[in-house]
């Protein structure tokens, strides 16, 4: 292949041999300019997608560490009281008693809270706590007031059954 080259290399005129030189480095410059500017391109591309890679990874390693909290934790345990009776403390140690309108409970395992004019926020904050003594909120009603941030709330709160 190289003996095929060089013969027809050396089978042209001097002038042409220049202008196909000529010809040779121009195709070469446009092509390494061209490459260099893609390059150039891609690295801007890679340095964007580095920064939010490494947000990421940091964000990852965070909830890595809150996962590993969690598993360290010990488990919550159930209180041995009836849920009528746990909601009922709860609610006297939230404060709020004096908005508690009515407690039923159908079963043991299942108890309907009813508020009549509630902070959202103190609301939110007792079912909050509830979690802890694995309560979960089963169904829930909630109607805005005339009052802003004061709320009406009726819910079904039911024992979390063991995992």
């Amino acid at each position: 292949m190289t003996a095929r080259l060089r013969q027809a290399w050396e089978s042209r005129s001097p002038p042409e041999r220049a202008v196909l030189a000529v010809l040779g480095l121009i195709v070469g410059a446009v092509l390494y300019a061209w490459l260099m500017q893609t390059a150039a391109r891609a690295g801007v591309q890679l340095r964007a997608s580095v920064t939010t890679l490494r947000a990421q990874a940091a964000r990852l390693d965070q909830q890595a560490l809150e996962y590993g909290r969690l598993r360290a934790a010990p488990p919550a345990t159930a209180s041995p009281t009836d849920l009528r009776t746990l909601v009922q403390g709860r609610v006297g140690e939230a404060g709020l008693a004096r908005t508690l309108v009515r407690l039923d409970a159908p079963d043991a395992d299942q108890v309907v809270v009813v508020f009549g004019a509630v902070a959202f926020a103190d609301w939110l904050k007792w079912i909050a706590g509830l979690k802890s003594q694995r309560v979960r909120l089963d169904a829930c009603r909630i109607e805005a007031l005339s009052t802003p941030g004061l709320v009406s709330v009726t819910a079904t709160l039911v024992r979390a059954k063991a995992q």
